[in-house]
């Protein structure tokens, strides 16, 4: 099994050498310790400008050397150094700024060979770590917003220290070719469901030379990658959270009505304010539901094919035959709110029943013309999903 460690490096003059240097020499504990058979060691210069180029030449007996005339991207140095050792079967990076410690590979590849994870990651964020302030705070921040969707955890999403299993590749590709590489890989493993992530705490150290990483420019590329990620692969829980912030909202809202009717058995005309704006909160939230429903139907059917859908609540409002009944259910309870008006409309060109049943009434019919709707929409694709698959099968 080999291991191939790619360096990106940009104006890396100051630290060059020397992680190259560790790196070769970790080359024997790691295969002692790591289970590996061979080590590569490739230096990617990003469109240096510097002596970075001119140093990495003279270390040849110790490393590949590639070469990018202008800059490309922290991101697309390491998949060109993937890319020139096709035959290894561990793929692994380290930063070029000396701040991690090459022989930290040997537990890295421990991890992947004896707990038969996909992706295992240095993590920056412990006590012994030299990390600024200000990137643990980004990173923890990042971490919960993943946590909060995931079913997996990572504490480091931005890790420039990490190895893969080459056969997890078509797993997460394609990946941002800048400095976003890191957080866009954490996130898609993490959210995609099919590979194992792990994580193992690494001393980290100052960095020699000047950091290329911008904290509010890359944050805010790390935060829309992230956040790219969640709507690629369980847009739902967005959906879901969003609506239950709605309907807690119309609840909350319509409280003081149902306390005072329960109280005094009617309604002041000043309360008709509340009715109106928790209906269109309800309304809301059952459309939030609608569309995490077809989210789900859609990144099951395509992204996550081969993953046992769990039967929530959504998917019996929405996917199972019972939603029907319940849509059908929902128009019938509108309609015994405001029979009685209508009929006596009909019969006396008047009726004086209370607004309240007519704005309740426009809440289930809605909902239930969306239920109907949704289920629909979802059986829909259900049988396009079937008819694709067969067709695929016949090529």
């Amino acid at each position: 099994m080999k291991l191939l460690v790619v360096i990106p490096a940009l104006n890396e003059e100051q630290s060059i050498e020397s992680i190259v240097m560790r790196t070769h020499e970790a080359k024997q504990h790691i295969i002692e310790k790591g289970h590996v058979t061979s080590v590569d060691i490739v230096v990617v210069s990003d469109g240096s400008t510097d002596n970075t180029v001119k140093i990495a030449s003279s270390l040849s007996d110790k490393t590949r050397l590639i070469v990018f005339e202008k800059n490309r991207g922290y991101g697309a140095a390491i998949k060109a150094g993937w890319d020139l050792v096709p035959e290894a079967d561990l793929l692994g990076f380290i930063d070029a700024d000396g701040t991690c410690e090459p022989k930290f590979f040997a537990d890295l590849c421990n991890m992947v060979v004896n707990e038969n994870a996909d992706v295992v990651l240095g993590s920056r964020l412990n006590k012994n770590s030299e990390m600024p302030l200000i990137r643990r705070f980004g990173n923890t921040l990042f971490s919960i917003l993943l946590s909060l969707v995931a079913e997996q955890k990572v504490r480091d999403t931005a890790s420039g220290m990490r190895v893969i299993k080459r056969t997890a590749l078509n797993e997460i590709m394609p990946l941002p070719d800048g400095l976003n590489f890191t957080p866009a890989m954490s996130a898609r493993v993490i959210l995609g469901g099919s590979l194992k992530i792990m994580e193992k705490d690494m001393p980290y150290s100052e960095r020699e030379g000047e950091s290329k990483l911008s904290v509010w420019k890359d944050g805010k590329r790390f935060l829309a990658v992230i956040l790219e990620n969640i709507f690629l692969y369980v847009p739902f829980r967005i959906y879901n959270m969003a609506a239950a912030f709605f309907i807690l909202c119309a609840f909350a809202i319509m409280s003081t009505p149902i306390i005072f009717y329960l109280r005094h058995f009617y309604l002041e005309d000043w309360m008709i304010y509340r009715f109106l704006v928790a209906d269109v909160l309800g309304i809301m939230g059952v459309l939030l539901l609608s569309m995490s429903s077809l989210s789900r139907n859609v990144v099951y059917s395509t992204l996550q094919s081969n993953k046992v859908r769990k039967k929530t609540l959504v998917y019996y409002m929405f996917e199972h035959p019972f939603a029907i009944f319940l849509g059908i259910l929902c128009f019938i309870i509108g309609t015994a709110l405001i029979f009685k008006s209508v009929w006596l409309r009909i019969r006396t060109a008047h009726t004086d029943e209370h607004w309240s049943h007519y704005i309740t009434m426009i809440f289930f019919y809605v909902t239930g013309t969306i239920i109907l709707l949704t289920f629909i929409a979802n059986k829909v694709m259900n049988l396009v999903k079937e008819r694709v698959t067969y067709l695929n099968s016949k090529k």
